[in-house]
């Protein structure tokens, strides 16, 4: 139970995105705005607070606003999701959207489909996630295990194991998923890309 509860707290340590979704009311939208500016900076009040974009509606069609919202883990952005302050604004929000806001939050793959310089956006589908991860992670396995193979041959299993997992993750975070990210970009983002 203990191992539980350690993975548990090392994983709060790790940044947290909420995606969260507004269909707002036609002819509301200025006061949606207002309202939207108004709570994002008491937002910005909360521990653990990153930052916020926004992703207003491209056309007339759907009236959808979606709020990209950072914190530094989880525990401080349940803190903020379900404190009393945002319960009050929610209710000021309650005339000027038409339904229930939906929220889903991002702390796995969605965070490597991110690009520094672009503004924060909804993540590419999840089977687009599903194959540029796999061919991201096909390929530098079988190039770190090509290459280092035989200088690591003399070292137990695991251990050469444990350090294959760590290039190969460290070399996805830093390196090889925010190239393929930029080069694919227009694929795994086709109406950002559009416009």
């Amino acid at each position: 139970m203990d191992a539980l509860v350690e993975i548990e707290r090392e994983q709060d340590q790790q940044p947290v995105t909420a995606v969260i979704s507004h269909l707002v009311k036609r002819g509301r939208e200025q006061d949606y705005e207002r309202w939207l500016r108004d709570i994002s900076v008491v937002a910005q009040q909360f521990e653990g607070h990153q930052g916020v974009s926004f992703i207003r509606p491209q056309s007339g069609i759907c009236p959808e606003y979606v709020i990209i919202l950072k914190f530094d883990r989880y525990t401080n952005l349940k803190q903020w999701l379900q404190s009393d302050v945002r319960r009050s604004w929610l209710a000021k929000a309650k005339p000027l959207i038409q339904r229930d806001e939906t929220i889903e939050v991002l702390t796995g793959l969605e965070t490597w489909f991110t690009l520094p310089g672009k503004p924060m956006q909804l993540p590419p589908a999840r089977y687009k996630m599903v194959i540029v991860t796999g061919l991201a992670v096909f390929t530098i396995a079988n190039l770190l295990n090509y290459t280092l193979t035989p200088f690591l041959a003399g070292l137990p299993t695991l251990l050469r194991s444990l350090l294959f997992s760590f290039l190969s993750v460290s070399l996805l975070t830093y390196i090889v998923m925010p190239r393929l990210t930029k080069l694919l970009y227009r694929w795994l983002y086709p109406r950002q890309a559009s416009t």
